[in-house]
């Protein structure tokens, strides 16, 4: 964030060599980014603001050479960065799922736990596995008794928002160890949606959970072509977190086991997809999004 705590996303690329500027994934610059090389500095709006004896060059301007930054839009407590020439406009590539997410309020929710998994395989696996419920009698039995696998619908079926809801079986339960809710439900959830859990794809790489108490996302990062790393964001509302005897730990421990289960059958599909006698076989009727995700990927690689 700059002076004014408006986000600023730049590549870390030093103008002036190439050199990168920061190696740590996280942390605080301070009031400026200062490349390690040739201590061109930089504020953190991305302008150029120290390059030494550079007055010495005939023609140099500083303001020719701030940080590159790419398109970047603040989206439900998110930021998205596209990385491609003239992408299209935020709101217009996003219009099916702008006004979606609204009854969570979810730019107001917390994190209260952040997890990281490492994970061996490749994150289109990881994602058709998101996709569909056909493994979920097998892979994931405590999640069958709370939410049957077959209850369910997607509202969103085709293109780079994919997914819909479950229900959740018990009257005003929730999917966790406990079968219980650790919170109210979030202030705009109402209706039907008091009774179900949603999965939705953003393509590529965010996976967005709204239930009625609280909201699970997973960004996947891919690093490279047979590992994936997950970072799992589990977010309540502040009022919530303030609540005495709030206790999210039954809703965590539920999830966290789900995750672990399909990262792992994620790896031995990788490993068997390696192999040299894999053909693949057709999808059932209950993989409709896996295969719609094949079309969109497919599309975007523009095959």
């Amino acid at each position: 964030r700059d002076a004014d705590q408006s986000i600023r996303v730049h590549y870390n690329v030093c103008r002036h060599r190439g050199t990168r500027l920061l190696n740590d994934p996280n942390g605080n610059c301070g009031k400026f980014i200062t490349c390690p090389y040739h201590a061109w500095s930089y504020g953190l709006d991305g302008s150029l603001i120290g390059a030494p004896h550079m007055e010495e060059t005939a023609g140099f301007k500083k303001e020719d050479y701030p940080l590159i930054a790419p398109a970047q839009y603040e989206w439900e407590g998110n930021v998205f960065v596209h990385l491609g020439q003239n992408p299209e406009p935020f709101e217009q590539a996003y219009e099916p799922v702008l006004t979606k997410f609204a009854p969570w309020y979810l730019g107001e929710l917390i994190p209260v736990r952040r997890e990281v998994y490492e994970v061996a395989a490749n994150w289109k696996l990881i994602v058709q596995n998101y996709s569909e419920c056909y493994h979920c009698p097998i892979i994931h039995p405590a999640l069958e008794k709370l939410s049957h696998y077959r209850d369910t619908e997607n509202d969103l079926d085709e293109g780079p928002f994919l997914g819909g809801p479950m229900r959740i079986g018990q009257e005003g339960g929730g999917l966790s160890t406990n079968g219980k809710r650790a919170a109210a439900p979030l202030p705009g959830v109402k209706g039907e949606d008091l009774q179900r859990a949603y999965y939705y794809l953003l393509f590529p790489n965010l996976l967005v959970s709204p239930q009625p108490d609280f909201v699970m996302i997973h960004h996947l990062q891919r690093v490279a072509p047979d590992h994936t790393r997950i970072v799992c964001q589990w977010l309540y509302h502040p009022e919530a977190i303030a609540t005495d005897g709030f206790d999210p730990q039954p809703t965590l421990n539920l999830w966290d086991e789900i995750n672990r289960q399909d990262w792992r059958v994620s790896e031995l599909t990788q490993e068997g997809v390696g192999s040299r006698a894999y053909r693949p076989g057709p999808y059932s009727a209950l993989e409709t999004m896996p295969a719609a995700f094949d079309r969109e990927y497919l599309r975007a690689m523009g095959e």
